[in-house]
């Protein structure tokens, strides 16, 4: 006899198809292929506009900073700089549900922030503990988000709706911020610019290349960018055959000196 009931087991049977098809429903988002720029003659005067504060500010700067701090000083603060990093690795790599890169992420950030006085050194890598950097773009992406339209911030550079929204994330929850005072919070700050500026330097060459050699530098932004991104999201390598092929091979770059 059918009544407007239901038996425990046959709850129990609907709580377990629902939860079974709100995992499928939340799996990670298919990595995407091919290019998703509608909005690219925008994103091409934002991109001149950051490669003239490149030219003009950044890479000037980050050479001076480099070329005038002492290389072990330099790397101390690019090290304290990642550990800064490391809480917001763990309640992502917990967002993400891999509980076992959350557990290797903290125990990267005690053996640095004891041993390794605070980050300034990184004994952890010596210890085999890489750790595992994600951020919140890569939270989403996990949960389902798809990666939405590429685009070009100012003074940030290439990214997509989803990374986007991942930067905001991890910048206003991070943490680290939230735990410091003032002035520490401004200090955290200042020692992740530095970070940046370090890394403007060292690989200067590439992105110069890049920047200021390619025959069209937005195309060249736009192609590493999702390129490597994808990638770090667990795309294969071959997925960027044809879907990645660069359609400005042959076009000048009108920004070109």
């Amino acid at each position: 006899m059918v009544t407007g009931r239901t038996s425990p087991k046959m709850r129990t049977g609907l709580s377990a198809c629902l939860a079974g098809l709100l995992l499928v429903a939340c799996g990670p988002a298919p990595i995407a292929s091919g290019i998703n720029d509608p909005n690219e003659a925008r994103n091409r005067e934002i991109h001149a506009f950051n490669r003239g504060v490149d030219r003009a500010l950044l890479r000037p700067t980050a050479n001076a900073y480099s070329s005038v701090l002492p290389e072990p000083v330099e790397q101390g603060i690019s090290n304290f700089a990642t550990n800064l990093d490391a809480p917001g690795d763990v309640v992502n790599n917990i967002l993400q549900l891999r509980l076992g890169r959350a557990a290797e992420n903290t125990l990267r950030f005690a053996i640095n922030s004891t041993i390794g006085i605070g980050g300034l050194f990184d004994p952890a890598t010596a210890m085999g503990v890489a750790g595992d950097p994600t951020d919140f773009g890569e939270t989403l992406h996990v949960w389902g988000v798809p990666e939405g339209q590429y685009s070009e911030v100012p003074f940030m550079g290439p990214t997509t709706d989803r990374d986007l929204v991942g930067v905001i994330v991890d910048v206003v929850t991070n943490p680290v911020r939230l735990a410091l005072p003032e002035p520490e919070s401004y200090y955290a700050t200042g020692t992740k610019l530095a970070s940046r500026l370090s890394d403007r330097a060292r690989y200067g060459d590439t992105v110069d290349s890049i920047l200021y050699e390619s025959a069209d530098s937005y195309a060249q932004t736009r192609l590493l960018y999702l390129q490597n991104r994808r990638f770090a999201l667990g795309g294969a390598a071959g997925d960027a055959e044809g879907g990645f092929e660069d359609p400005y091979a042959d076009f000048e770059d009108p920004y070109a000196e």
